[in-house]
């Protein structure tokens, strides 16, 4: 119990999942620039957390919470959960850094295009 505490219950296990996650897509795809890092770090941590705890309360995990080995099944799902949320930034990166001169019309149409499957 006093490890439990230690490490902050529930929180801590999050927090825990939410930066392995970070660690891991930043040593895998560096980032490019100083806001691509930032964005990408809120990003994976937030991605994790929110996620994490999302998948938590849909498939009715709580209980997992009971035990170590449930502890750390949780922490698997929370560090899951962030790994969608840096590929999606560098994705934005990506098109941002791609239609940098692109006025909104054209932004407008691409995204039209896209939702057609075009």
């Amino acid at each position: 119990m006093a490890a439990w505490k230690l490490i902050g219950g529930l929180a801590g296990i999050g927090a825990i999942g939410a930066g392995l996650a970070t660690i891991v897509v930043m040593c895998v795809l560096r980032p490019r620039t100083q806001a691509e890092w930032t964005v990408g770090i809120i990003s994976t941590v937030m991605g994790s957390i929110s996620g994490g705890a999302f998948v938590v309360q849909y498939y009715e995990l709580q209980e997992w919470a009971a035990s170590p080995f449930g502890l750390v099944a949780m922490l698997g799902l929370v560090f899951a959960c962030g790994l969608p949320a840096w590929a999606i930034v560098r994705w934005s990166f990506n098109y941002i850094n791609k239609h940098e001169s692109a006025d909104i019309a054209e932004i407008v149409s691409d995204a039209r295009k896209l939702a057609r499957g075009e």
